[in-house]
């Protein structure tokens, strides 16, 4: 069996340009190329003006920000916290981190986010029980913001803490909002893959001052402020580059254009696939805006005559990266044994969700191509 050809068409490559090349020099050229300085403190400003939070504290990575964030909730070892289950991994490791247990909350069927009527009852169950959740990690899948009309309120009422994982959903909306603003805290990634990347990084939002200072003193290792080296507390190395800050504050400009074009690119695999049988795709809802970080759909394989995966190994033999829709972490088997309140939504979204190529840089004729070839195994 010949090997399959190597990828020319990403899932979701950086774009980059010469905007972030020119702010890359500068730290560069200023020999400021450490953690921390003058290009971190702008991103800082200018990610936490275009959000909508107060303060922003930009970290090594989205991860690194959820994990502080679930520190900065005070929650504890033998803590329960309440997270999505259709979302990738590192939404759930920093539960374990902080030594909590995660429960694994289904996707709705409306929007494949956090299903709200399945957090009220657990929480109302819960507070029945004489018991509480420390946490909920809500995540804004692929760009589509979880129903924070509803979740925000209920966490308040439940006094439990409320951290939004907008790490694919930089430069969405919700009812006039922007993803990272919503919760106690939010957070965004700045991965290689993600709309707006700094080749790694993250950042942790706020509108406390002092949960920003906090975030800031425990990602830089807790340091004391003495002339020496002095720690009281254990804390860690998560602050971001200042080199990689410039290239965030390159791509930050044009995240606007960015947004669009991936907006664009969705719209299109709608126009081209949208018809075929057995073919739907991750619904936008009402007075929200994706970012259409990643164009989702699914195939019913008994209306489409053929399956996710027929179609994925068949991009990926003409060198066209597609993927399956996150594996929910009830059924990871790193998180075997872990309490799910429902899961057969997510696990049927699995089984059949594929993630297209949607990165800013792709072609008009490049999608026209991969549509082709969806079409071709859809619709012999």
């Amino acid at each position: 069996m010949s090997a399959d050809p190597p990828i020319r068409i990403f899932l979701s490559p950086p774009d980059v340009g010469p905007d972030e090349r020119a702010l890359l020099l500068a730290a560069f050229d200023s020999n400021w190329i450490a953690p921390l300085g003058p290009q971190v403190d702008a991103f800082e400003t200018e990610v936490a003006a275009e959000v909508g939070a107060r303060h922003a504290v930009a970290l090594s990575s989205g991860t690194a920000a959820l994990h502080l964030s679930l520190l900065l909730a005070r929650v504890r070892p033998g803590d329960r916290v309440l997270c999505s289950t259709l979302t990738f991994v590192a939404s759930a490791n920093p539960i374990a981190y902080v030594g909590a247990e995660p429960v694994f909350v289904d996707a709705s069927e409306d929007d494949w986010c956090l299903d709200i009527d399945l957090v009220d009852q657990e929480l109302s169950a819960a507070a029945d029980r004489g018991e509480r959740y420390a946490a909920v990690v809500a995540v804004d899948l692929y760009g589509r913001c979880c129903d924070y009309d509803r979740l925000e309120p209920l966490c308040r009422a439940h006094g439990v803490r409320l951290i939004e994982d907008a790490a694919e959903a930089l430069g969405s909306r919700y009812h006039g909002r922007s993803a990272g603003s919503f919760g106690d805290v939010g957070i965004l990634s700045f991965n290689g893959n993600k709309i707006l990347t700094t080749s790694g990084g993250g950042m942790l939002l706020t509108d406390d001052e002092a949960v920003a200072r906090r975030a800031r003193h425990l990602a830089t290792q807790a340091r004391e402020p003495a002339p020496h080296y002095e720690h009281v507390e254990v804390g860690f190395n998560y602050r971001m580059s200042n080199l990689l800050a410039g290239v965030g504050r390159g791509q930050l400009v044009h995240l606007e254009e960015k947004v669009a074009r991936r907006r664009r690119i969705a719209e299109r695999y709608r126009e081209h696939l949208g018809a075929l049988p057995g073919v739907s795709f991750l619904p936008e809802g009402e007075r929200a805006r994706s970012n259409a970080w990643l164009t989702c759909l699914t195939i019913d394989p008994h209306v489409a005559g053929a399956d996710r995966e027929v179609v994925r190994r068949h991009l990926r033999a003409l060198g066209i990266e597609a993927r399956p829709l996150w594996k929910p972490m009830h059924l990871q088997p790193v998180f075997a044994g872990a309490r799910s309140v429902g899961g057969a939504v997510a696990a049927r979204l699995f089984e059949r969700g594929l993630c297209l190529p949607s990165g800013s840089s792709l072609t008009d004729g490049e999608q026209d191509e991969i549509c082709a070839e969806v079409t071709a195994v859809l619709r012999p």
